[in-house]
Order: C-alpha cells, then sequence, then structure tokens
C-alpha cells in the first residue's frame, strides 16, 4: 500500500482512495456516466419535439388515427393496440433482466442464462415490431394530395354507425383510375441531368379529381383540427376547389420529405427519434446475446462476479425508461 495514503489514515475513507466509492466498480461508474448523457441527448431530442408540436398544434397529425394497424389484420383500426402490446413486451423485457442480475447475485448460472435469454427474445420482439411499424408508417394506407403550401388533404365520406354520421377514410384508389404516363427523362440540356430520379406516383392530382369529381360522396378533410378536436371537413365544393386550385403532388404513406397524415415534421420526428431509441435495444440485444455466451462458456463463473450482467443490466433498464417516454410524448399525449 502506498505510504502516503497509510500515513494520512485515509485508506479506509470512502474517498480516501483506499477503496472503491460507494462499493461501485470503474465499470459500473462508466456506465452510469454513459447513461446520464445518453438521457441529455434523449431529453433535447423529445424537448425539440414538444417545441414543434406546440408550434403546430392545430395542425399535427392524431395518434389514434395513424398508429392503427396490427399484423394480420389488415384492415381493422384498432388505435394503439399493437404499440401497446409493444411496450408491454419490452417491460416484461425488463423483469426478466432484473430476475437475471439477481440470479448473477446468487451465482446462479442457470438461472442467469435462462433470464438472460428470454430478455434477448423480448428485445428481439420489440425491434422487429418496430421495423414492422416503419414499414407500415412508410407504406401508408390511404394516400393524400399535398397542397403548393405544403398542407395535406385527406379522403373520406359520410357511414352510418350506432346510428350516426361518422366521417371514415377513403383510400384515394378507391375512387381513382390511374392513366397510363411515360417519364420524361432528365438530360444534360435541361441543366438537371445530375439529378437522381425517384419513382413517379401511383395517381396524378388531375386523375385524383376526376375521380373526386365522379363519386360525389367523396369530401376533403384538411389537416387543420377544429375546436371539437376533429379534423376539418370541407364541403362538396371546397373540396372541388381545393384540389384543381391547390393540389401539387399525390402523396402515399410518409418519408422524409411528406407524410400523408399530416405536417412532415411529425415524420421526421418519428423516424429519427423511434430509430434513434430502436437502435439502442438493437445494441442492447447485441450485448445481451454475447455475454449470454460468456455464461453459457463459464467466464462469469470463473470471475466469480456476475457483475457484467449487471451494467448490460443497467443500460436496458436505461433504454425502457426512455421508451416509456418516447410512447407518452408520440402516442399518448
Amino acid at each position: 500500500m502506498d505510504t502516503s495514503i497509510a500515513s494520512t489514515g485515509t485508506a479506509e475513507k470512502t474517498w480516501g482512495g483506499g477503496n472503491e466509492p460507494f462499493k461501485a466498480s470503474y465499470g459500473k461508474l462508466m456506465m452510469w456516466f454513459f447513461i446520464v448523457s445518453d438521457a441529455l441527448t434523449f431529453s433535447g431530442f423529445l424537448a425539440a419535439y414538444g417545441f414543434s408540436r406546440f408550434k403546430f398544434i392545430d395542425s399535427w397529425p392524431i395518434a389514434d388515427e395513424v398508429f392503427t394497424h396490427v399484423p394480420f389484420l389488415h384492415g381493422q383500426e384498432l388505435p394503439m393496440i399493437y404499440v401497446a402490446f409493444m411496450t408491454f413486451i419490452l417491460i416484461i423485457s425488463s423483469v426478466t433482466m432484473v430476475l437475471a442480475v439477481d440470479a448473477g447475485h446468487n451465482m446462479n448460472k442457470s438461472k442467469v442464462s435462462i433470464y438472460l435469454f428470454l430478455t434477448i427474445i423480448f428485445g428481439a420482439i420489440f425491434v422487429g415490431s418496430q421495423a414492422w411499424e416503419w414499414a407500415t408508417f412508410i407504406k401508408g394506407d390511404y394516400g393524400a394530395v399535398q397542397t403548393q403550401g405544403g398542407n395535406i388533404l385527406q379522403f373520406g365520406e359520410y357511414v352510418e354507425k350506432d346510428g350516426e354520421q361518422v366521417f371514415k377514410r377513403v383510400a384515394i384508389a378507391d375512387f381513382t383510375q390511374a392513366g397510363e404516363r411515360v417519364r420524361v427523362q432528365d438530360q444534360r440540356k435541361t441543366g438537371i441531368w445530375y439529378r437522381s430520379e425517384g419513382t413517379l406516383p401511383n395517381y396524378t392530382v388531375d386523375e385524383v379529381y376526376s375521380g373526386l369529381e365522379a363519386n360525389p360522396n367523396i369530401l376533403v378533410r384538411t389537416q387543420i383540427i377544429n375546436e371539437e378536436g376533429h379534423k376539418t371537413i370541407l364541403s362538396r365544393e371546397e373540396s372541388l376547389k381545393a384540389i384543381k386550385d391547390n393540389g401539387k403532388v399525390v402523396v402515399e404513406g410518409a418519408n422524409l420529405r411528406a407524410n400523408e397524415y399530416g405536417t412532415a415534421l411529425f415524420a421526421d420526428f418519428f423516424f429519427f427519434i423511434t430509430g434513434f431509441h430502436g437502435f439502442h435495444v438493437f445494441s442492447g440485444v447485441v450485448f445481451n446475446i454475447i455475454i449470454f455466451f460468456n455464461v453459457l462458456i463459464g467466464t462469469y463463473e470463473r470471475r466469480g462476479s456476475y457483475e457484467m450482467v449487471e451494467k448490460v443490466g443497467l443500460y436496458w433498464h436505461f433504454v425502457d425508461l426512455v421508451w416509456v417516454f418516447v410512447f407518452t410524448f408520440f402516442y399518448l399525449v
């Protein structure tokens, strides 16, 4: 022992350098530092989302109308059901991780293996579900027309439900006939020969207008939320005028440039924040797989400690906690 430490009598004091502060190893302290810094990053992203949503509060997409999909139940609108399932799966994975850490404290290799394996399975289900949700969000359901000002015009009709007239969304494909058209190739002489060309939309605004004109029951719904908390529905004359005078391009699904559900900013934040969180969950699954195989070959038994399981458990609980805030911001509020 260093004689300078021994002579001052600080060898056994917490901050004297003679032992680990609060019995936390270097690795565990570094994991806590990472968690705190990552928490600040997520806080910044969610704060930016909150400010943007407040700024466009009268035109923000309604989550109950966006996240209605459930695998193998296509065509049925079940708001938030699958998102709730994803949240439940992630919470259960946090429970199995707690049990794995507790088994590690008791040096029970078999139970650590079982609970860590279950955590990996639940994490993989969550990542797969998020990938499916992304694919569904990108593909879209109904399609819409984007105006010159960037607003979104959706389509629907009034139907009777439980004795009341309710507005039901209608897909563009249900009332529009697509015509044949050929892409005009960009050339050097036009000055835009270097531009990459995207895919052509399935319908043009003129085709949508013709279909709307031929179906008197179809109305246009804007992205503006009225005093009752519903999107504003235009009259028949207003619907035709909005498409004819302001229609710019047909939008199907959501991407970083356009979003059939409403303002494109919603899609930007959705892809960025949920993608960033999904990357964390995927990384956690990879870490758990590595540690799982180390458990199987007895690495931590030989070390006499399952602290590595506890460290990855801290990361996993943090990822679960972040999802609670993401779920609240995007899906509930």
